[in-house]
């Protein structure tokens, strides 16, 4: 079978990363039949127990990349922070999905801003911070309060702070380890919501029900779905989603986080950023949809038929942080409850340690 056809049961994919996203990958992936290599640096990687074959090495080890890639079918990732260019030389050996371009576009925020803003989806006033001086002149122009974010490598609330008036800009610069930043106006949101979407590679273009998305600390913590949002609000976002997922040429399971601003039917949508994976606000398809997210993404990549993305039930998914994790015997006992927990070793305080999804109610028709 050549690495470019639709894979028959018994090929292997190539997983880039070990941890919670990777490991529910290799159990859709082993429904349909296919076998999974996990490639990620040492440390905890609890999708390592998942797998049939698994690589510990650094993501510049060219010999360990190499016989990574020659081993498997196919590549895809669990998160967006490996490096373009293990991606790029990975990709002259193998097909990966998401493709090395669309990792270099998704890492950088300001590279995500002006594609969006080229395609005409709206959002918040930004600029390219490169210095304390660049600070001080956008801050004049974009107004207070304001986010400064590291252009590159943040995720759940890392490697950001907010600017308010006569806050000190210096600090601000330096609480973000004075890296390069994007300065956006703050988004007086009613709510946020994601889009979980799908494109194969034969440009099918599939999307989930939105979920709306509340966090604490800057972490998910639920995903209520479906969310309290417009038929019009509706239809918007999942245009936004399929806007992008053709401009980036975009094969796989993808997340657009939104900002939803005002209410009663007069709302607007901005575009928070693209997530090019599968995605924490969509760990409810597993329970209450016949083909989870995870499932979608296998096909995509292994050029199967997209899958229904129908759901059958509204639900409420709860991450579990830290120690939350050890309520597992009562979780078990409660009724109508989808329990993943993730084998990861160390319960510290505010990581993804499990997830719950509570089915609220059936939809009309099931």
């Amino acid at each position: 079978m050549g690495k470019t056809s639709t894979l028959g049961p018994g090929a292997v994919i190539g997983i880039l990363g070990g941890g919670q996203l990777g490991r529910m990958l290799a159990m859709a992936a082993a429904r349909l039949g296919y076998k999974c290599h996990i490639y990620s640096p040492p440390g905890d990687n609890p999708a390592f127990d998942l797998a049939a074959f698994n690589s510990a090495a650094s993501w510049d080890d060219i010999e360990a990349l190499r016989k990574f890639a020659s081993s498997v079918d196919v590549i895809t990732l669990e998160f967006e922070n490996i490096p373009v260019a293990t991606v790029a030389g990975l990709a002259e050996i193998c097909p990966v999905y998401p493709s090395a371009e669309v990792l270099e576009l998704t890492q950088d925020r300001i590279k995500e801003k002006n594609l969006a803003v080229k395609l005409g989806i709206k959002v918040p006033d930004f600029a390219a911070i490169d210095s304390v001086d660049d600070l001080e002149r956008h801050i004049e122009q974009i107004g207070t309060p304001s986010v400064l974010k590291t252009r590159r490598l943040g995720y759940d609330g890392k490697g950001q702070c907010v600017i308010r008036e006569g806050d000190d800009l210096a600090k601000a610069f330096d609480m973000i380890g004075r890296q390069p930043a994007i300065l956006e106006a703050f988004v007086p949101f009613e709510k946020e919501i994601s889009v979980i979407a799908a494109r194969g590679r034969n440009g099918d273009f599939v999307a989930y029900d939105i979920p709306e998305n509340r966090h604490e600390n800057h972490i998910l913590k639920t995903s209520h779905i479906p969310a309290n949002i417009s038929d019009k609000t509706r239809k918007q976002a999942l245009e936004i989603a399929e806007k992008l997922a053709v401009a980036m040429d975009y094969v796989g399971v993808f997340a657009v986080e939104l900002f939803v601003s005002g209410k009663n039917g007069d709302e607007t949508l901005a575009m928070n950023e693209i997530a090019p994976r599968v995605h924490n606000s969509g760990h409810w398809t597993s329970a209450a949809c016949t083909i989870s997210q995870f499932e979608q993404h296998i096909r995509a990549i292994s050029g199967l038929p997209s899958g229904s993305t129908q759901r059958h039930s509204d639900a409420v998914m709860q991450n579990l942080l830290g120690n939350e994790v050890n309520a597992l015997a009562g979780l078990a006992g409660q009724d109508g409850l989808f329990i993943e927990i993730y084998g990861k070793q160390e319960a510290r305080a505010g990581r993804k340690m499990g997830h719950v999804t509570k089915i609220t109610a059936k939809t009309v028709g099931n």
